[in-house]
């Protein structure tokens, strides 16, 4: 059995779910050797948690030492949990200093990186894993191994809608997701899941995209629109309202965030009808894929229930997914931000509206059928297990092609990236024109 020695680039929140596996299920084939964080409070309360578990503490460097912290800890691959548009520098500089890369979606946020990352791997013949947990769902898995075997048969038109309620969506709203230059808006940090799960089912490439939206909920000018009158600038305070969020309600949080913005003054709870939101809270897309289907797509960031529906229309039938993650947000329940949405039992959601998910497959000239979702422990419905499993143990023989490249996590993005050029200019995009050459030199269908 092969021994890794890993090290963390960003010990932010989501550093947790590889902290975790690190120490337990796989800490007979690997160790984190090292956590590369500009913030020293949020690098040692991982490096704690490490030590906490019985293992060595992992060595904290700066993010400028990352060469040298490659090289003197012999790390085999960097985990990249950073900031968004942090991703590509911290990608590249790894590939060339001799390590791989393990790297949360998204990929980075723009073509310009993209490009770079794409550079980068055909210098150095290194690797990038991107992590789409989405894919090893059950639910997601089902539907694709419905279409993989031509149940509804050739696929011509997808709908898409995805709902995030104001106890989730509104969290993008108060953190650094908020400013586009740092997340390249929820059109790339959130929807290169729900992109990425298209490219997956469809088992193609986009070709066009066309996108229309804007900021219409959330920020100042809405707030002073309908009368909200003026607010605390941040969520940590006495008497906090339905939109903010109190830190010091969180041991997790407060001692990641709280605890830590005197390094850095960074504020993990600002008022989501504030200054200063350059993203978009309503979004609408039209993308033409290489195989002739066509994908309507639509994210709210503000609705007051959590989840998604996907429609697959075929020659041979209709496909249809409906996921409730939560029927209802109320008010006096007290809010926190929520990193997965399908782990937390959501008890206050009304009977109308019951947490949940269905499949149905209907042919032509059927009566439609349930097919059944089986679920299993941890966080998406069992997902996350096994996407640590393609990790940490290296993927298997998967036939449903769930692990994930830096290809799928540069197809996933580019519907975002074009996405964007397409709200500033008014124009449909085509995928090929955004300067990244594997695109342009994309084959008509991905591996099945």
């Amino acid at each position: 059995m092969t021994h890794l020695r890993y090290a963390l680039a960003g010990a932010g929140a989501r550093a947790q779910m590889y902290v975790d596996a690190i120490t337990t299920t796989y800490g007979d084939r690997a160790s984190l050797v090292a956590i590369l964080e500009p913030n020293p409070v949020r690098a040692q309360y991982h490096a704690d948690r490490v030590a906490a578990a019985g293992m060595p503490a992992p060595l904290i460097y700066s993010p400028d030492r990352l060469e040298e912290m490659i090289a003197a800890e012999q790390v085999d691959r960097v985990i990249v949990c950073a900031r968004d548009d942090l991703h590509a520098e911290l990608i590249v500089r790894s590939l060339d200093a001799g390590a791989d890369v393990v790297v949360e979606k998204p990929l980075t946020i723009d073509a310009e990186s993209a490009a770079a990352i794409e550079e980068a791997i055909d210098r150095t013949g290194r690797h990038v894993v991107i992590t789409f947990n989405y894919r090893y769902s059950p639910r997601n898995s089902a539907l694709r191994r419905i279409l993989q075997e031509g149940t509804i048969g050739e696929i011509t038109s997808i709908d898409f809608s995805w709902m995030l309620d104001t106890k989730h969506g509104a969290d993008y709203f108060r953190r650094w997701h908020r400013e586009k230059e740092h997340s390249g808006g929820l059109l790339v940090h959130k929807s290169s899941h729900h992109f990425d799960l298209v490219n997956w089912w469809l088992r193609s490439v986009p070709s066009r995209v066309y996108a229309s939206g804007g900021l219409r909920f959330y920020g100042a000018e809405n707030a002073a629109a309908r009368g909200i009158g003026e607010r605390a600038p941040r969520g940590t305070h006495d008497g906090a309202g339905a939109f903010e969020l109190d830190l010091r309600g969180d041991a997790n949080l407060k001692a990641l965030y709280l605890d830590a913005e005197e390094h850095d003054g960074y504020l993990r709870d600002r008022d989501v009808f504030g200054e200063g939101i350059t993203i978009e809270d309503n979004l609408a897309l039209v993308v033409d894929y290489a195989s002739g289907a066509t994908l309507s797509y639509s994210l709210n960031a503000h609705a007051p229930w959590e989840g998604y529906r996907v429609a697959v229309n075929g020659t041979k039938g209709r496909a249809e997914l409906e996921v409730v993650e939560r029927g209802a947000v109320l008010a006096d329940e007290g809010l926190h931000p929520v990193l997965d949405p399908s782990a937390v039992d959501a008890g206050s959601s009304g009977s109308l509206r019951p947490e949940g998910e269905r499949l149905l497959v209907q042919r032509h000239w059927e009566t439609a059928t349930e097919v059944e979702i089986e679920n299993l422990a941890g966080g998406h419905g069992g997902g996350d297990r096994l996407l640590l499993a393609d990790v940490f143990e290296g993927p298997g023989d998967d036939p449903l092609q769930r692990p994930a490249d830096w290809r799928d996590g540069v197809r996933s993005i580019a519907v975002g990236i074009a996405g964007n050029r397409s709200l500033a200019s008014g124009m449909p995009v085509r995928i090929a024109d955004l300067g990244i050459r594997f695109l342009a030199e994309a084959p008509q269908t991905v591996s099945a």
